[in-house]
């Protein structure tokens, strides 16, 4: 089923949870997010890939490879994060997308504009979160 988006459309609690305009929404939002992501790992292996460190300085050189140790570490974070968008498109196509995995409850809108890619609700999370720490004080 295809929808269109309204112009400046954002989803909102007046309206039916993850009816199909919202979902397309989020759809949307994630594909543009993970389209971003990988413009942006492709001009690091650009950027990585013009050639080893010309620096003469000892200096120039460790700062050269502090900064692409770093690249690396954000790209490695963000292929982590490329993966959780995937399952997230994944939930989309298998109509559980906007759930909570632990209680089936919908983990709401604010939640889900502000992490697109969440699984569990606040009340969930924060659950989760406190047996973490019960468990890493152990």
């Amino acid at each position: 089923m295809m929808v269109t988006l309204p112009p400046d459309y954002r989803p909102s609690d007046d309206e039916p949870f993850m009816n199909p305009v919202q979902v397309e929404y989020f759809r949307q939002k994630l594909l543009r997010w993970r389209a971003d992501l990988l413009r942006e790992a492709d001009g690091t292996l650009a950027s990585l890939s013009e050639g080893g460190i010309h620096e003469a300085d000892i200096t120039d050189r460790a700062s050269v490879e502090t900064d692409r140790a770093l690249e690396l570490r954000t790209r490695d974070r963000a292929r982590k994060l490329i993966a959780k968008i995937d399952q997230a498109l994944n939930r989309i196509e298998l109509g559980t997308y906007g759930y909570c995995e632990e209680t089936d409850e919908p983990i709401g809108l604010r939640r889900l504009e502000a992490r697109p890619i969440a699984t569990l609700s606040i009340e969930a999370q924060e659950r989760h979160e406190r047996m973490e720490r019960v468990h890493r004080d152990d």
